[in-house]
């Protein structure tokens, strides 16, 4: 499987993956805010904590949308 996934990447041109690391970039980026907002206690903003952990679980929840159309968008 892994094997196939290195050849699928290999197959793409640079462009295509570029996007892709760029896709995978922003994914981490949303998980890791969403989380920093949600637990880091000390961080700057001036929210109500059950406004912060909703926040924080809407951007986990976004981050999940585009991992998946990252990876159904890789099958194609």
């Amino acid at each position: 499987m892994l094997k196939d996934i290195l050849n699928n990447i290999q197959k793409k041109s640079l462009k295509e993956r570029f996007l892709l690391v760029l896709g995978i970039l922003f994914f981490l980026i949303y998980l890791v805010l969403g989380l920093m907002i949600m637990f880091w206690e000390k961080l700057p903003l001036n929210m109500e904590w059950k406004y912060r952990y909703m926040f924080g679980v809407l951007l986990i929840v976004y981050s999940g949308i585009r991992f998946l159309r990252l990876i159904n968008s890789k099958e194609q």
